[in-house]
């Protein structure tokens, strides 16, 4: 349940959701992308009630969701499954995509490395392939935001960064508003302009990542000893040791033991 919560985000701004399982924050996307209807409060885009000023039809074009996990078609190939995304754009009568259409269609094949792979069959996919099949549907889409679950989820770490940096040229090259739920802290670091920090379906706070990662809030919601290091690609967190609910480091056989969840 989420609770209390207000936040605005901006047009062309990438945000990620972050927090511990159980947080609220696919919950949080549920209510951004229209899935699920608030018991109070409202979503507003571009001013406007979500949920009673817009139809389904309306917010399909102004708004995409890549939920985490998705059901593959059986014997749709990648490019079928692309020009699904303009269904939104069709008038009711209309059975066949426009030639208009189908340019698009090509040209979201081009921007995600899917063109060689057009009439390949999804289930034949890799995993980093069919997140970018499913990723070029919802761009076909036009969208003026893009919602993303966990998209980097069941990926090795390559397609997680090949994945990623398309995301951040498309959100560059279209000025897209992307809002990423993210499990790997490292990455939200990497590629957000801003975090929104959720425990317990409340939001802890929201700003740049070291204003919201600091080393106490993290102990206080992750219960993770970090520390900010510098890297290559800019500052990260060093998990040093899992904390125990009276503060003190876990230890496994004598020593602290060291987590990894980033």
């Amino acid at each position: 349940m989420i609770r209390e919560l207000s936040l605005q985000v901006e047009r062309g701004e990438w945000l990620s959701i972050v927090g511990p399982n159980g947080s609220g924050k696919s919950t949080l996307l549920r209510l951004l992308s229209r899935i699920l209807l608030p018991s109070a409060g409202v979503v507003l885009l571009d001013g406007r009630d979500l949920h009673r000023q817009f139809t389904p039809q309306q917010v399909a074009q102004r708004l995409a969701l890549l939920p985490q996990q998705q059901r593959i078609p059986t014997g749709l190939t990648v490019r079928q499954l692309v020009s699904l995304g303009r269904s939104p754009h069709q008038l009711w009568w209309e059975w066949q995509l426009r030639r208009a259409d189908w340019q698009r269609v090509e040209q979201a094949l081009g921007q995600t490395g899917l063109g060689s792979l057009a009439e390949r069959r999804l289930e034949t996919l890799s995993g980093g392939e069919r997140q970018r099949a499913f990723l070029a549907m919802a761009l076909v889409q036009e969208p003026q935001v893009l919602l993303l679950d966990e998209p980097t989820t069941f990926l090795d770490l390559r397609y997680q960064l090949e994945l990623l940096e398309l995301l951040q040229r498309l959100k560059q090259e279209r000025n897209l508003t992307v809002i990423t739920v993210l499990h790997d802290l490292n990455l939200a670091i990497r590629y957000s302009q801003r975090m929104a920090l959720l425990s317990s379906g409340q939001l802890q706070a929201v700003g740049s990542p070291p204003e919201v990662l600091t080393p106490t809030r993290v102990r206080q919601v992750f219960g993770l000893e970090v520390e900010w290091i510098p890297t290559p690609v800019g500052r990260q967190l060093c998990p040093i040791a899992a904390v125990g609910v009276d503060g003190v480091p876990l230890s496994v056989g004598g020593a602290a033991g060291v987590m990894n969840p980033f």
